[in-house]
């Protein structure tokens, strides 16, 4: 199933003596929108699967897998091999939207993964080769189909960073897409969590969609994670999805499932949607369908497809080496049940991780599903939210199934969660920060990783929260309360 990490090789003394060098020279010659390398400054020379070796021969776990680009980890053999073939071939490396054997390979094991519904009438458009680019086709997609303008999205969204995956983000900062909430337990923003939370989310959408006076009209689309990656790891309810299939469905507005970071079984399912049985109208796919190389791709209903030729285009999306790779990818995958070892893997790594909220009290909730999975750090001693509202006995959402967590959450603490992600990087750890305060450690680890890897990440993990946890109780806290939106590219 997982593959055996390989002990990198070489001498690292030539690399390490230029490792500070290298840090200073990214530091003066890169832009100052660089993100990762700020909070891990490392520099790889190799990786295989789990494992990156510094220039500095340090080596570490990483559970950042690129954002989530490599769901087979660092040089899988099987990827490997793929790239190889197409330069032994002598194919050409980039064709624009020309018909290859290569290209035509990869969308024939794409569509062997579909929703079922998706699979028998779907067509696909080659973007640009990053995820943003994607979303901004499906945007201009329902637009074209529909006649109409407007977009719904979520509170807590992110789907890229051009100017409209950026506008139907929750960092938005002009309104040109009408935001609705996205249920979670943990910060319910109607205080009640559960499925009362979701029901409320639902009712809300209803309202404003068929009030006509909401003062939004009929949309071109909506646009929603199955699991906000960036907003926190805050998994949709299946309820709730299938709610939103419905609404949308009975008023005829596209469906579209941003699924650039859940896909190709990140979640325990090959598509986030799968758990809940929806077929979408459009999916945006990228990230792990490339196999570690930039590719990006929205697949959609046949009756949506009414773009005139060069409606969307870019000079890269006949990339033919990550066609190969994401092929090779998306076949390992789904003939090796990865997803099926996600689901399982996720969730006892998810449930060795819930201890920590009964040991530390920084610790106010740990979720996910599968192998996305974050750990919300907060400040024990700040005063707690208002506490959240329960309904009364006997009715049916007082069932604590229901009501799902009930603990009132204090304050975000992003000093602190960054402080764990230094902590962890000291202890051989590369983790990933997100949610609306930046104050969410994720683990997005690649689906090959070990048992034994697993334990090796969750003890470094608990480790880097207890030293962390001990240094806020020696110092006192200096948690930001409101702090900056953080920018993030992945």
């Amino acid at each position: 199933m997982a593959v055996t990490e390989s002990t990198a090789g070489g001498t690292p003394g030539e690399a390490g003596a230029g490792h500070e060098g290298i840090l200073r020279r990214q530091s003066a010659r890169e832009s100052s929108a660089r993100t990762y390398a700020r909070a891990l400054p490392i520099v790889p020379v190799r990786a295989r699967g789990l494992t990156i070796e510094g220039a500095d021969g340090r080596r570490y776990l990483d559970c950042l897998s690129g954002a989530g680009t490599l769901a087979l980890g660092h040089n899988h053999p099987v990827v490997l091999e793929a790239i190889r073939s197409v330069l032994d071939s002598g194919a050409p490396l980039s064709v624009l939207d020309l018909a290859t054997p290569v290209k035509d390979a990869f969308i024939t094991e794409l569509f062997h993964t579909l929703p079922p519904g998706l699979a028998d009438r779907a067509r696909v458009q080659f973007c640009g080769p990053a995820g943003t680019d994607a979303v901004e086709a499906a945007l201009k997609l329902v637009r074209a189909a529909t006649g109409r303008s407007g977009i719904l999205a979520f509170t807590g969204a992110y789907h890229g960073m051009t100017a409209g995956a950026l506008a139907a983000s929750g960092g938005a900062r002009d309104i040109q897409v009408a935001r609705l909430p996205y249920p979670q337990d943990y910060r319910c923003p109607f205080g009640v969590g559960g499925r009362p939370g979701a029901e409320l989310a639902a009712r809300w959408t209803e309202s404003l969609l068929d009030d006509p006076k909401s003062g939004v009209p009929l949309p071109a689309g909506m646009i929603l994670e199955p699991v906000q990656g960036e907003g926190g790891v805050i998994a949709a309810p299946d309820d709730w999805l299938r709610r939103m299939r419905r609404i949308t469905a009975d008023r005829s507005i596209p469906l579209i499932a941003d699924e650039v970071q859940t896909g190709v079984g990140r979640t325990g399912a090959f598509w986030a949607v799968d758990h809940s049985g929806i077929t979408p109208d459009v999916m945006v796919l990228s990230k792990a369908i490339g196999g570690s190389l930039p590719l990006a791709v929205i697949v959609y209903r046949d009756d949506l497809d009414v773009w005139q030729p060069g409606a969307h285009a870019g000079t890269f999306r006949g990339n033919q080496l990550a066609m190969a790779a994401g092929t090779a990818t998306l076949a390992y995958v789904r003939e090796n049940a990865l997803a099926e070892r996600a689901a399982a893997l996720g969730t006892r790594m998810l449930a060795q991780l819930t201890q920590l909220i009964h040991q530390f009290p920084c610790v106010g909730d740990v979720r996910g599903r599968g192998l996305m999975i974050g750990l919300e750090l907060v400040d024990p001693d700040a005063a707690p939210a208002t506490a959240r509202q329960t309904p009364p006995a006997g009715h049916p959402d007082a069932t604590p199934a229901a009501l799902g967590p009930t603990r009132t959450p204090h304050p975000a603490a992003p000093e602190l969660a960054a402080a764990v992600q230094r902590e962890c990087l000291q202890r051989g750890l590369i983790v990933e920060l997100g949610g609306r305060h930046a104050s969410v450690v994720r683990l997005i680890p690649p689906l090959t990783i070990s048992d034994e890897q697993a334990t090796a990440v969750l003890d470094r993990l608990a480790d880097a929260v207890a030293a962390a946890a001990r240094h806020h109780q020696a110092h006192g806290p200096h948690q930001q309360r409101h702090p900056g939106p953080a920018q993030r590219t992945g």
